[in-house]
């Protein structure tokens, strides 16, 4: 951490590389293990956990099956702090070894999708929802779609990472992406002072993207203190449009999915059937 630093020639990792992720971060790519993954009753089967781009995904699921779509699903925990990801099955049906990765068994052959964004493309287009068939609307909602899809990684890679995680506090680093979170909130906060939903006066699937992430961050639930560090109460439309989509019900059984944080009563691990919700919450199995 000297300003003496010089890279090497060629890079090797180091013992800190990665900080509190150092345990999972490899500079390979590939099944390290084998492990099957399990297989549920209904044609979509999902291999997740509740992190900002896992609950896309969910929430998305449960949108379509509040609208009336049948889209029933499995959704099997990773558990990505264990490794979970690195199983020959998992990277089967993502090669990335990143969460979340849906395997859909209504079509033969089986179809994989993997990254978040991809997911909720084929969903919506799967189904007929959340996504405008106006092409001038379909294009602002992949616009949006696309933005958060980029704009993410400087978020939790970025930002979070450095403010929450690193092994030591680097101030060019942290000052370097904070400028870019804050930026992308007064983008986002501009946006929303136009218009009710992200792409427009429609819900759309690009809300079910940009919330997980801003909506969680302006809300304190992110790297520790960083909404007050962000001085995140100062954008006020966020805050309007993270409190509408936080008071739809498919929004908060979405985010209980593969949820293995917080109050025991917002853990589902598993959910494989509408009922989990009222039977088989984190809270009901440890009574």
């Amino acid at each position: 951490m000297s300003d003496a630093y010089t890279p090497p020639k060629v890079w090797t990792p180091g013992t800190e590389n990665g900080g509190q992720f150092a345990s999972i971060n490899k500079p390979t790519a590939g099944a390290q293990y084998d492990r099957a993954l399990p297989v549920g009753r209904h044609p979509l089967q999902l291999y997740s956990l509740a992190t900002p781009n896992g609950q896309k995904v969910t929430i998305l699921l449960e949108e379509l099956l509040e609208a009336g779509h049948a889209a029933e699903y499995d959704a099997w925990l990773i558990k990505i702090g264990d490794g979970d990801q690195f199983g020959s099955g998992f990277v089967g049906v993502n090669p990335n070894s990143k969460i979340p990765a849906l395997m859909d068994h209504s079509v033969t052959p089986p179809q994989r999708v993997f990254e978040s964004g991809s997911i909720l493309l084929y969903l919506a287009e799967k189904y007929g929802a959340f996504l405008p068939t106006d092409p001038a609307a379909r294009t602002e909602t992949l616009n949006w779609l696309f933005w958060q899809m980029g704009a993410g990684p400087y978020l939790g890679g970025g930002f979070g990472h450095f403010y929450a995680y690193a092994p030591v506090k680097i101030e060019y680093a942290i000052d370097r992406f904070t400028m870019e979170v804050k930026r992308q909130l007064d983008l986002l906060d501009k946006r929303l002072a136009e218009t009710r939903f992200v792409a427009g006066e429609e819900y759309t699937i690009a809300d079910m993207a940009v919330w997980p992430w801003y909506g969680r961050l302006i809300t304190g639930g992110a790297y520790g203190d960083a909404a007050t560090f962000l001085d995140a109460d100062s954008y006020t439309h966020v805050h309007r449009w993270q409190a509408e989509i936080a008071a739809r019900p498919a929004v908060q059984r979405g985010i209980m999915v593969n949820n293995v944080s917080g109050e025991p009563s917002g853990q589902l691990h598993e959910r494989h059937e509408a009922s989990d919700f009222q039977t088989r919450t984190q809270d009901k199995l440890d009574g």
